[in-house]
């Protein structure tokens, strides 16, 4: 798989250490090892604590704990945070496993009647049932995890809003799902992960009504994950119960097994109502269902600037329910020559789908190795000369101006479909192009021994990594904002500025 922008390479870090800036930030910072002892006072690694389950009953809203690469048991987390003071769980480095479930549930990591709580940077493996689970907890953060070979989900939730799922690999499954956010928790932001080789689905939203609550997920944003190899056990690349107003863009679906993205009512209380479906790419493996598939009344889907393939031999890219007719509206889309307003079972070729009012602009699929660069391997950047390439229409982008690498939309007259833009060639000799980088690519951007800030009207986003190349934040400077430092463990940090699809490393500074 092609590397993109949201894998950083680790050793760039280094080269700005000369950039050093001092700063201090005051924070309650705790740690754990497995050289530790919980007698220690857990204020330093001299003095890190031994168990994570000893940390998770120690610690105050506000809190940090760094954990040491090693293999732990897992924890019971129930010490709520709030907006101002949030609790983080780190790692330190790239190999800190949970290898036995928490004392409490058969998770890895369990958060539960807790808000504010931030998981980044673990690996939760072959647990009996989720890698990490949150439950009654809202505004809650896991970034930077992986979840493989859990029984039932890599990251499963429940009654959980303003949920943010960000840069965590969730695979190998064995009952379900990869990402699995349940009972009706609302406005969740799905982004940049990966969800592969899942029995199940690889994302899930069910609203679940029997577990109480109104039984509807609103919404949500699914956006710039990396979805393959699921469903052999059924369960769509993305699957939505009675969710409402979903935005979903951006994502790569590949090889999966069932259907590409599902809306429907099962469990929850009402359709899956009004999601809007913006370039996307979607190619079904051959033993797949329906790309989009729309059914119990799971109307107003707009579907737009998408590559929808099916390499089943007569189920093809879109499917509706008679009851979830009303409201549809589709174009711009490269389709195959099956589709259906009258339920899966059945099917009509574009021609008699483009007479019902539908895809009037878009396009029948050509074979996959002239639209794609290599999708035997995955990689489904467009080639050259892709009939995707300035197909689109920007009417209907939903506000998305950036493609699944953060190249920005449109690179030609028109946006290319599906989740890749191409670029476009230089129109001049590149050797003879000047190459300036700004004297201060963060000017606008205050550093100070607490946070960081911005004001207004700045292009592009202000991420903030570990030395060794781990994302802790990524944020919008469109609007003014600031990220506090108080929750950062002591050590050396890198303050990046991305524009489009490149980051203009700018500041490394030092917490302590």
């Amino acid at each position: 798989m092609k590397t993109t922008k949201h894998q950083f390479p680790k050793t760039l870090c280094s080269l700005f250490l000369f950039l050093l800036i001092i700063h201090t930030a005051t924070a309650a910072t705790k740690y754990v090892s497995n050289s530790g002892n919980n007698n220690n006072s857990g204020n330093s690694w001299a003095q890190a604590w031994l168990t994570l389950q000893y940390a998770s009953t120690h610690i105050a809203a506000g809190d940090s704990v760094w954990i040491q690469n090693g293999t732990y048991v897992g924890f019971d987390m129930r010490i709520t945070g709030t907006a101002a003071n949030p609790i983080v769980f780190i790692a330190a480095g790239t190999s800190v496993n949970i290898t036995t479930h928490n004392p409490v549930t058969l998770d890895g990591i369990n958060v539960e009647n807790a808000d504010y709580i931030e998981i980044n940077g673990f690996r939760c493996l072959s647990q009996p049932r989720n890698g990490i689970r949150f439950a009654l907890a809202n505004h809650c953060i896991a970034r930077n995890n992986f979840c493989d070979n859990s029984q039932k989900r890599g990251i499963f939730t429940g009654f959980t809003d303003d949920l943010l799922l960000e840069f965590n690999v969730c695979s190998n499954s064995i009952d379900e799902h990869g990402i699995y956010v349940s009972n009706s928790s609302d406005r969740s932001i799905i982004r940049y992960n990966i969800c592969h080789h899942n029995h199940g689905g690889g994302i899930q939203i069910n609203a679940d009504v029997s577990q109480g609550g109104d039984g509807i997920s609103t919404d949500p944003e699914i956006y710039g994950n990396i979805i393959y190899e699921n469903g052999l056990g059924g369960g769509a690349g993305i699957n939505l119960d009675g969710v409402q107003s979903a935005l979903i863009y951006n994502n790569l679906l590949y090889q999966n097994h069932a259907s590409g993205i599902a809306l429907f009512q099962l469990d929850g209380a009402a359709p899956s109502i009004n999601a809007q479906i913006v370039y996307n790419t979607i190619i079904n493996a051959s033993d797949a269902r329906w790309c989009i598939l729309a059914v119990n009344g799971s109307s107003g889907a707009q579907v737009y600037n998408n590559i929808i393939i099916n390499q089943h031999p007569w189920k093809g890219s879109i499917a509706l329910d008679p009851d979830a007719v009303p409201g549809f509206n589709s174009d711009y889309n490269v389709v195959v020559n099956s589709l259906s307003n009258n339920g899966d079972g059945v099917h009509i070729t574009l021609a008699q789908w483009q007479a019902l009012g539908y895809d009037a602009h878009s396009l029948l699929a050509a074979p996959l190795p002239t639209i794609f660069v290599n999708p035997t391997a995955g990689d489904y950047h467009l080639i050259s000369n892709s009939e995707a390439i300035n197909a689109g229409n920007t009417a209907f982008s939903f506000g998305v101006n950036t493609d699944l690498d953060g190249t920005t939309r449109p690179q030609g007259p028109l946006p290319d479909l599906g989740a890749f833009e191409a670029s476009v060639p230089l129109s001049l000799d590149e050797n003879q192009i000047q190459h300036h980088l700004p004297n201060d690519p963060l000017k606008g951007i205050n550093i100070t021994s607490s946070s960081i800030s911005w004001g207004n009207e700045l292009e592009g986003y202000l991420v903030i990594l570990s030395i060794d190349g781990k994302v802790i934040s990524r944020n919008d400077l469109s609007s003014a904002g600031e990220f506090s430092l108080q929750h950062l463990i002591p050590g050396i940090y890198v303050a990046a500025l991305e524009r489009h699809r490149y980051m203009m490393w700018a500041r490394v500074f030092l917490v302590r």
